[in-house]
């Protein structure tokens, strides 16, 4: 049987979600497709070629908003853009860690042109520009690399911080915060502190 590009992927991409980044082998999907594993060698020549295209085909599926909108505000982008990154990663199992020290595909060429292009266009100098989206994606993947490793808090994790509570009064108090707002109200806490960042760097004029 033959098996072409996609339909890797696809295999690649279900495998993935099932047994996780360190277990996806050639072999696994091989496997899946019903093929030998040299088959898959014609189109990806390692792992990491093919965690490459994995991560591709993932921004592609869920990540929605990677060019700006018409007449959108650069801090508009910049919020809209960081979240659908932050979902996009978060639709797959292990997904920040498979874009953690990908390459960035031929396609992705256009999309880091208007993103870049819309914060030029406000004054950044294309250096400020692409520093800033660098940040951004970056805590991003930091972001989603923490949530999707975390463990669920247990009723005996939870006995220890309320008796380290004691101890450390204002610790106990940014973590009941941080319970409180969870990963989604902290990741847009952080993303509100960049932009604003990005205004003040804007307003102080260039460096």
């Amino acid at each position: 049987m033959k098996v072409d590009r996609r339909r890797i992927l696809e295999a690649a991409l279900e495998l993935l979600n099932e047994v996780g980044v360190d277990a996806l082998s050639t072999r696994l999907i091989a496997e899946r497709l019903g093929v030998r594993q040299p088959a898959l060698y014609w189109h990806f020549k390692n792992k990491r070629a093919l965690l490459d295209a994995m991560n591709g085909e993932i921004l592609a599926r869920a990540h929605e908003a990677r060019v700006p909108r018409p007449g959108e505000t650069w801090q508009d982008f910049l919020r809209r853009n960081g979240r659908s990154f932050r979902a996009a990663l978060l639709a797959y199992r292990d997904g920040a860690r498979v874009h953690a020290g990908t390459e960035a595909e031929p396609d992705d060429l256009d999309h880091v042109e208007a993103q870049a292009m819309v914060l030029v266009r406000a004054g950044f100098s294309p250096a400020q520009a692409m520093q800033l989206f660098i940040a951004v994606s970056r805590y991003v993947v930091g972001c989603v690399l923490e949530e999707q490793a975390s463990p669920a808090t247990g009723s005996a994790e939870q006995a220890r911080l309320d008796e380290a509570a004691q101890a450390y009064p204002i610790l106990a108090e940014a973590m009941a915060h941080y319970r409180e707002s969870g990963h989604a109200g902290l990741f847009e806490r952080g993303l509100e502190l960049m932009v604003r960042g990005a205004e003040a760097e804007l307003a102080s004029g260039p460096r």
